[in-house]
């Protein structure tokens, strides 16, 4: 069936693709929180301990994390009313007009995919730290940043990698991603209690790098970009197994929530705890030499490694996923060419999305980790921009939609706390006079990714394009 605000739905008379239902409760989970968590808490501790300290850190994650929970119970209940890969783009379409549908789904689709060449990026510079040879071949730089052949092999290898099992199934994806994802939280969980046995309270300080308020809110900022993932559960929303029940949705999208926040605030007090942190914020990947210094021996960093590579290849997948479906959506609603629509034929994948996301990624890993650290920055405020519309989506169509969504006073104010949260989020990077606001490399970053949305917009085919959505969950 067809939601749209202006017309009752139709019945389809021609028979219509559809994804693969496979996924089940586990995979949602898994989607969710693997997109979330990458390896910022390895190659970025430093940034995140001198912006707030150690104390500032954890509080701005906690903080901020909590602060996400509103939001998450608002796309819990949305996706339920409307499990669509659209996502933002079936909310919004609903109830507010086209143009609002397709800057809401670009944006959010640039903080899916900007995290896939950034990851491709990360696991050259972690290959690097264990076999130093690989940081030879030099064949360019960009921004003074050298950019190496071995660095490039690598991630263009994990790229096809998960690009040929996105293709194939998404149950193979799925898969893959449970494996990764509780590799990871095993690991961690490893590493943190062999390092914290042999840490102290006394190095924690300095507790905050500037006043406590100013180091808090520097750390708030940035948590948009590292928790967004969690409302990538309804971008897979039309691919749950026939067994698989709505509820589930809310509880994936918690549970990411609330195991997201307390990985982060774990980790950066962990690395507090166990080293005098402010004394190795030049190393290149601190958390390692942290945990290291404490134990006394290397082996624990081959641990701390391997979690992060598998942190790495999860955090990848499961965004490939999420923005791979929202250009798959954005294709079958004719927002831009109507061949990202297809689906193939055997596997039931979004195949041209996929394949067009893997090309994209390849491509920007070519320009190295120098250019992408302005576009990563934009992704807040990708993410904060999405974030909004969906709580706002969400009020509107309680107003005008009552047969998908009703909200009782309190889940008004909740979805409204949830809405001030996203602008909040949002302009404290676009304010010049609060600390840590864009500087002019993401404005051009920002520019750049609508220049190329309004050419996609302006050359799409809308032949073939459909705006086919299933039936509400039971």
């Amino acid at each position: 069936m067809l939601y749209n605000s202006r017309a009752p739905p139709r019945p389809i008379t021609d028979p219509v693709p559809t994804l693969a239902r496979k996924l089940r409760a586990t995979d949602y989970f898994t989607l969710g929180w693997g997109t979330m968590v990458g390896v910022g808490w390895l190659v970025l501790m430093d940034d995140w301990l001198l912006r707030g300290g150690a104390l500032g850190a954890v509080l701005g994650f906690a903080i901020g994390g909590a602060l996400l929970l509103p939001i998450g119970w608002v796309y819990g209940k949305l996706v339920v009313a409307m499990p669509d890969a659209a996502g933002e783009i079936a909310y919004t379409s609903a109830v507010f007009p086209r143009s609002v549908s397709f800057a809401t789904g670009w944006m959010m689709t640039l903080a899916y995919f900007i995290v896939c060449p950034w990851e491709a990026v990360a696991v050259g510079r972690i290959a690097s730290y264990i076999f130093p040879s690989l940081d030879t071949l030099e064949l360019y730089r960009i921004a003074g940043r050298p950019v190496y052949l071995p660095h490039l092999i690598v991630g263009l290898a994990i790229t096809g990698l998960l690009t040929v099992l996105n293709y194939r199934g998404v149950r193979l994806s799925a898969t893959f991603q449970n494996w990764t994802t509780f590799g990871t939280l095993v690991l961690f969980v490893v590493f943190v209690a062999l390092g914290v046995s042999r840490g102290s309270p006394a190095n924690f300080p300095p507790l905050f790098t500037q006043t406590s308020f100013v180091s808090i809110i520097l750390v708030v900022q940035i948590v948009p970009y590292f928790m967004t993932g969690f409302e990538s559960v309804g971008k897979a929303a039309e691919e749950a197994g026939p067994e698989f029940r709505a509820e589930g949705f809310f509880r994936a999208i918690w549970m990411a929530i609330v195991i997201g926040i307390l990985f982060y605030t774990s980790i950066v007090a962990a690395v507090a705890f166990v080293a005098p942190w402010h004394r190795l914020t030049g190393e290149k990947f601190m958390t390692a030499v942290a945990f290291q210094q404490a134990v006394g021996s290397r082996w624990i960093v081959n641990i701390i490694l391997t979690a992060a590579l598998l942190s790495l290849v999860k955090c990848f997948n499961g965004n490939f996923v999420a923005a791979s479906r929202l250009f798959f959506a954005l294709g079958r609603r004719g927002m831009v060419n109507s061949k990202a629509a297809r689906i193939h034929d055997r596997y039931q994948t979004p195949s041209n999305a996929v394949l067009w996301v893997g090309l994209a990624t390849a491509g920007c890993l070519l320009l190295g980790d120098a250019i992408l650290v302005p576009i990563t920055e934009v992704g807040s405020v990708a993410c904060a921009i999405g974030w909004s519309a969906a709580c706002a989506a969400c009020l509107a169509l309680a107003r005008s939609r009552p047969d998908l969504i009703t909200l009782s006073p309190f889940e008004k104010c909740v979805a409204s706390f949830g809405l001030l949260v996203g602008i909040a989020m949002g302009l404290m990077k676009v304010i010049p006079v609060v600390p840590g606001h864009f500087t002019v490399y993401e404005w051009i970053a920002l520019a750049a990714w609508i220049a190329v949305g309004a050419i996609a917009a302006l050359t799409k085919s809308r032949e073939g394009a459909t705006e086919v959505v299933p039936q509400r969950s039971s």
